[in-house]
Order: structure tokens, then C-alpha cells, then sequence
């Protein structure tokens, strides 16, 4: 891949380091810029106007100058990564095996694990707002759910498709290993804290900052 990458984020987000994680196990140089979303670092106008008018990291930055070109999403980012490499299954059914694990990863797993991560780590549960208290608990029980479902899975599968690690396992892995900062433990799960440390293992694996 020929073209300057550069990668807008804050380093403290899983979003944000499945992109850091996908270029590392792929070997492919990534530059980096971060940004304290805390701060609203990512809603001033020059950031809406140039980086993602949605005012949101991770972005994938494609090039440089003029012609740069700006990927958000995190998923998609590491899809354009991972195009043409072993991280994306090369039969028509593992592709959209893959794509549905990272389709739940944001539908049903990170909604829930990587909020609760957020409040309670970053914001803290004295700064939540009654809403979001109020929704402490349903969210533990969806982000307990999507646990106990891919420990399930793991359970007969050393990664989520096919014999070795792809895409899914990137997506899930991110806020998976740090589910504890959101108050839920993995000692619950085996076959989870098995495959993180397969995950961990990998030749290329870089750590979340």
C-alpha cells in the first residue's frame, strides 16, 4: 500500500486502536494525530471541516495535501486496511462470516461494553447524568449477553472465523481486553481470556496506549 496513512484519534478509544492494531499486525506504517475528545478536540470548526463533518475518531487519512482522503468508521477503516490480506477471508461465506461478527461487535457488543468503559473510567459515575445512570444497568446486562455469546463461540473456535485470525477478532478484541474497565469480568468467561491471549500473541500485536 503505497499511500501515507494517517490515523486521527484518540489514543484511549478501542475504535481507534483496531485501526492501530489491524496496520500493525499487516506491517503497514501508520502516522498517527491525537486528539482529547474529552476536551471537544474533535468538534472545532477546522476539524469539522476538514476531517469528518460528523465531529467524531477514528478517521483514516488517505494521502496528503489536496487529495487527501478521509475514512471514518472504524470498521470500514480497517476494511480498507485489510483489503486483499489474509485478515479478510478469501471465500465468499468466510467474508460475510467475518462482516457479521463486526457487524455485532457494533450493534451489540460495543454499544454496551465499550460505553460503560467510557462512563466509568473516563467520565466517572458521579458525572453521569440521571439518564445515563438509568441506563448503567441494561447495558450491563447487553454487554454480559454479547460475553456470554462469543465465549460460547470460542468455546469450539480458536478465532471467530475459519483457522486464524481476521477482522472480527480485531473488532472484538478492542474493547473485549479492557472490558474490566467498564465493571465486567472476564474471569466469567474462559474461552474469551483464551483468545485474547492467542490474540496477544500474534506475530506484529501492538498494545492499546
Amino acid at each position: 500500500m503505497a499511500e501515507t496513512l494517517t490515523l486521527h484519534e484518540d489514543p484511549r478509544s478501542g475504535n481507534c486502536y483496531k485501526i492501530r492494531l489491524t496496520a500493525a499486525l499487516l506491517g503497514l506504517p501508520l502516522a498517527t494525530r491525537a486528539y482529547d475528545i474529552m476536551q471537544g478536540e474533535t468538534r472545532t470548526p477546522a476539524f469539522l471541516a476538514r476531517v469528518n463533518a460528523n465531529g467524531r475518531i477514528p478517521v483514516l487519512q488517505i494521502g496528503d495535501g489536496a487529495g487527501a482522503r478521509f475514512l471514518p468508521e472504524s470498521n470500514a477503516a480497517c476494511w480498507y486496511l485489510a483489503h486483499g490480506s489474509h485478515l479478510i477471508p478469501a471465500d465468499r461465506f468466510g467474508e460475510a462470516d467475518c462482516l457479521r461478527w463486526m457487524f455485532f461487535e457494533q450493534y451489540n457488543h460495543e454499544p454496551n461494553v465499550a460505553t460503560l468503559r467510557f462512563w466509568l473510567r473516563f467520565v466517572g459515575e458521579a458525572n453521569l447524568s440521571p439518564e445515563q445512570r438509568a441506563q448503567i444497568m441494561p447495558k450491563r446486562a447487553g454487554g454480559e449477553a454479547a460475553l456470554r455469546l462469543i465465549d460460547e463461540h470460542l468455546a469450539a473456535h480458536a478465532f471467530f472465523c475459519g483457522a486464524g485470525v481476521t477482522l472480527a477478532d480485531i473488532a472484538l478484541f478492542a474493547y473485549t481486553h479492557v472490558a474490566g474497565e467498564g465493571g465486567f469480568g472476564l474471569g466469567d468467561y474462559p474461552h474469551v481470556r483464551a483468545w485474547i491471549a492467542r490474540v496477544q500473541a500474534l506475530p506484529g500485536f501492538v498494545a492499546m496506549d
